[in-house]
């Protein structure tokens, strides 16, 4: 049997959140800081601490006796990529590279946070 509109399947609605561990917590945090995140929950002792992200959270989880070196990447949209990277690079990050425009659509670069997860700051192309 093929599903239809009727049918009322449940479906995916949308992000609430990534969660990231970290061995540091204080370091993670102040890294992010430095990008402009906000903090809206927990701390440099606390075990899960968040950022608002719009209508998503992004948390970070305290494991500071595991082997944390990064899963995969994040995506975050930014509003002026350009210059999003400017601001990492005067806080005194190293980007992997430079602003660029994808094949798919996006100008982007990424950036790896203390912990080894992979971040890509982004922007839809202009139609």
């Amino acid at each position: 049997m093929t599903p239809t509109m009727t049918d009322a399947a449940p479906r995916i609605e949308s992000l609430s959140a990534v969660t990231l561990a970290t061995t540091d917590m204080g370091r993670s945090l102040a890294f992010y800081a430095s990008l402009g995140f906000s903090l809206t929950r927990g701390g440099p002792d606390a075990p899960l601490s968040s950022f608002e992200l719009g209508s998503a959270a992004f948390n970070l989880i305290a494991q500071p006796h595991a082997a944390v070196t990064g899963w995969g990447r994040v995506i975050f949209y930014v509003s002026d990529v350009d210059a999003f990277h400017a601001k990492a690079i005067a806080a005194g990050h190293r980007p992997q590279d430079v602003p660029r425009d994808a094949p798919w659509g996006e100008r982007f670069f990424h950036l790896t946070d203390p912990d080894g997860h992979e971040l890509s700051f982004a922007r839809p192309l202009a139609k």
